[in-house]
């Protein structure tokens, strides 16, 4: 019989089961709901849900690079201690390794393809286990990559014919600094203009609790913008390795290293659970709740 997207779609909001699961098990009971929320429980794909409404904080980063192709995938867990597990870092790096050798392009493919696996394992630890974030970069020119513990992954893609030690340390420090420094634009024509009134309206916050005249915060507020290029642009920034070189700087030096032109275009990075609003147990509270029932 034919199964309408509807029904896998709805099956898939009661179970939490991943899309193919959940059209698998219509095609098994004959598109009827309930046989198939059933179907999925004695599969154990669906008994992995009830722990889906926890926060899942933790877990790891997981950076892979082959030839011009790199992904950066983060999967999630509730603990520190599941996601030093054996199980776990397994687990996460055969996501990235899928998402890598499968031309997997968005975060929904990958979950659908790797959410029978995630919920097997969810079973397995106890925690929930979330297939999150996924970036891809593909290109014809030289990619960089670092991951800090499991905890940051970047990529740094160039233009570039030049090939050699030197550019492909370029290519590594780029990415360690993108790591370290956190910009949030390649360079100040990036810079939108909500971002702008954003941060103006922060700096005059700051200045008036700071106790400045009112008649000197706009003008403050002015050199602080036209400096913000060199805090949150990449190009701009100071090298982390060497702050008396910019990166634009660094990058020149390396093009009269190489001989041939080097382009920076741009960077992806997945910083673990960022975003994430993590519980906070309070003992006392518990112990408190505790002692009065």
């Amino acid at each position: 019989m034919s199964i309408s997207a509807k029904d896998v779609k709805d099956l898939r909001e009661k179970t939490g089961a991943g899309m193919m699961d959940c059209k698998k098990a219509l095609a098994e009971t004959n598109g009827d709901m309930e046989a198939a929320i059933d179907y999925l429980r004695k599969k154990g794909l669906a008994a992995a849900q009830k722990k889906q409404s926890r926060v899942a904080a933790d877990g790891a980063v997981v950076t892979l690079t082959t030839g011009k192709k790199a992904v950066i995938v983060e999967v999630n867990c509730e603990t520190d201690f599941v996601s030093k597990g054996d199980d776990f870092q397994n687990f996460a790096k055969s996501v990235a390794d899928f998402a890598l050798n499968n031309d997997v392009a968005s975060i929904e493919a990958l979950r659908d393809a790797k959410n029978a696996d995630a919920n097997e394992l969810t079973l397995k630890c106890g925690e929930k286990v979330d297939i999150r974030k996924l970036e891809v970069v593909a290109t014809e020119g030289l990619l960089g990559s670092y991951n800090h513990g499991g905890r940051i992954g970047v990529v740094v893609e160039l233009a570039t014919t030049a090939t050699g030690a030197d550019v492909e340390e370029l290519a590594k420090d780029l990415a360690m600094h993108v790591a370290a420094a956190d910009p949030r634009f390649l360079d100040a024509s990036e810079i939108d203009e909500d971002y702008k009134n954003r941060e103006a309206e922060i700096y005059a916050a700051q200045l008036k609790e700071e106790g400045k005249p009112e008649a000197m915060i706009g003008k403050i507020v002015e050199g602080k913008l036209a400096k913000l290029a060199k805090e949150v642009c990449l190009l701009e920034q100071a090298f982390v390795k060497n702050p008396d070189l910019t990166i634009k700087k660094l990058v020149a030096e390396v093009v009269g290293k190489a001989g041939a032109d080097i382009t920076v275009k741009g960077f992806k990075k997945i910083n673990l659970g960022e975003g994430i609003e993590k519980k906070e147990d309070n003992l006392a509270e518990e112990v408190a709740k505790m002692t009065q029932q």
